[in-house]
């Protein structure tokens, strides 16, 4: 399995540097740095640029799914960035619902927290109310959201995650009973991939499109299938079939059928199960957030109204020990299910 390994790093490793799209997108100029040129001269376009990398600098941490209801009040530029935690092999759906017809843009970016000097990972074309973005790299993200300079309407926003790939076992009787990381021979080894168990023989199906790189049998995993998928720099692994059903070189399409749960390799005195794992080229990695198959709603809005400003009623600390006093006046920028987001005296949110 070692030597198998080590050809699809380095196939891995060729098509990386070789072939992929990632990156063409960033030798363009996004929209947001489109609009930017145009207004960099004006005082107004330099308020603009400096409200954008100001929320950049002090984002509002929020918990996925998302839900929040907002309001870019008019007389000074502002923006709203969000900051997030996701893991490798989630995708990220946000949905934007402007209430406005009038054509005006918001501008939507998409970072990874500690490269915003770089060009944003994803950034959303003019118009687009929806787009989703798969997660190679577990951390922390931050999303802007920026209208053009006068915008002042009502919005929705919502964020969610789930699976970026198919779950690999067909049927409603197929459960994951063993995870990532769990001990294996007293302790000697890890488990690098998770055991989805169902009834022997159950179909197991492509996780994505793409094409088989090996069909083998023998050793831990028994009959085991190989498949590199497209568009991404991982491959897949499906062991411990009872029979393999596609060949190697093979193209196959989500949802094909290319193997049958067994119980072959070191699982001959375990209850039939698939071993399901994923290869990057710097090795396996935790393969339950591509395909875990639980999908959790955004919370309820609080019920506030977006209004002009707030006012304190008394004394509040903020937790950098900041202390704002009653009285003090705050600019609403939305509403989500823990109550307002708003802006401080400083220009920075809470």
């Amino acid at each position: 399995m070692r030597k198998i390994f080590n050809i699809l790093l380095i196939t891995t490793l060729v098509l990386t540097a070789c072939g992929s799209s990632a990156g063409k997108f960033f030798s363009k100029k996004t929209p947001h740095e489109k609009y930017a040129d145009k207004h960099e001269e004006t005082p107004e376009g330099r308020a603009w640029l400096a409200a954008g990398k100001q929320s950049l600098e002090y984002p509002v941490e929020i918990e996925l799914p998302y839900r929040q209801q907002g309001y870019f009040q008019p007389g000074k530029p502002r923006a709203l960035s969000l900051e997030f935690s996701a893991k490798a092999g989630e995708r990220i759906s946000f949905d934007l619902d402007k209430k406005i017809t009038t054509g005006q843009v918001m501008y939507i970016d998409l970072f990874r927290k500690g490269s915003l000097s770089d060009n944003p990972l994803y950034s959303a074309a003019p118009g687009d109310s929806t787009f989703v973005f798969d997660v190679e790299d577990k951390g922390e993200y931050i999303l802007r959201v920026q209208p053009e300079i006068g915008y002042h309407a009502k919005y929705e926003l919502n964020i969610s995650s789930g699976a970026s790939l198919a779950f690999p076992v067909a049927g409603n009787k197929a459960k994951t009973g063993s995870f990532w990381g769990a001990s294996r021979d007293g302790g000697k080894r890890s488990h690098e991939g998770i055991d989805i168990f169902a009834p022997k023989r159950t179909p197991v199906i492509a996780s994505a499109d793409g094409y088989v790189t090996g069909v083998h049998e023998g050793g831990l995993g028994g009959k085991v299938v190989w498949q590199r998928v497209s568009g991404k720099n991982i491959t897949l692994y499906y062991a411990h079939l009872d029979k393999q059903m596609v060949s190697e070189g093979q193209s196959v399409q989500k949802g094909d059928t290319i193997g049958l749960v067994g119980n072959t390799g070191n699982a001959k005195h375990t209850p039939s199960h698939l071993h399901f794992g994923i290869y990057s080229f710097s090795g396996p990695i935790d393969p339950f957030p591509f395909v875990n198959p639980t999908v959790k709603k955004a919370p309820l809005l609080a019920k506030k109204e977006l209004s002009n400003e707030l006012k304190l009623e008394k004394t509040l600390k903020l937790s950098n020990g900041t202390a704002l006093t009653a009285n003090t006046r705050l600019i609403p920028l939305a509403v989500n299910a823990k109550g307002y987001i708003a802006e401080l005296p400083d220009g920075n949110m809470m």
